[in-house]
C-alpha cells in the first residue's frame, strides 16, 4: 500500500487593491498563483512569506505585521495529487511590485469566471472566499 503524500505546506499573501487580488505566474506555468511559497527549515509562516515577497516581488514586509487570514486546503497544482495546506496572510509591504526570480508575470484578478479560470485551484478558492465577503469584486 502506498503511503499518502504529506501536504505541501505553503504561505500566501493576500494583496487586494481596488477590489482586485494580486496573482503571479511562474516561468513555465500557464496558470496563476498567489504570491508566496514554501517554508524553509526553521522559518515561521510570516518569516517565510516576507522572504518570498522580497525574493520574488522585490517588496519588503515585516513578519511582525503579517497576520494569518485563513487556511486553504486543496490539491497542489502540478504536484501529482499532493495535498496543499496554504496559510494566507494579510499585511503591508513597501516597494514597487516587480516580477523577479521565477515570477514571469503579475496580474490583478477579479472573482469573475474569466479570471478564476486562469488560476490554480487554491487561487480559485481564495477568489470565491474574498468575493463572498466583498473584498474582491466579481
Amino acid at each position: 500500500m502506498t503511503e499518502p503524500l504529506a501536504p505541501l505546506e505553503s504561505v500566501a499573501w493576500l494583496c487586494v487593491r481596488d477590489g482586485r487580488l494580486l496573482a503571479v505566474r511562474t516561468q513555465g506555468r500557464d496558470v496563476f498563483y498567489l504570491p508566496g511559497g514554501k517554508l524553509e527549515p526553521g522559518e515561521s509562516g510570516p518569516q517565510a512569506l516576507a522572504r518570498e515577497l522580497a525574493e520574488e516581488l522585490g517588496v519588503r514586509a515585516d513578519p511582525r505585521e503579517l497576520t494569518p487570514a485563513f487556511v486553504i486546503e486543496d490539491e497542489a497544482h502540478g504536484q501529482g495529487g499532493r495535498p496543499l495546506r496554504m496559510t494566507c496572510f494579510t499585511g503591508p509591504a513597501t516597494g514597487e511590485l516587480r516580477p523577479a526570480r521565477e515570477i514571469a508575470e503579475l496580474d490583478w484578478f477579479l472573482a469573475s469566471d474569466q479570471d478564476a479560470r486562469r488560476g490554480a485551484p487554491a487561487l480559485r478558492q481564495v477568489l470565491a472566499r474574498l468575493a463572498a465577503n466583498g473584498t474582491v469584486a466579481g
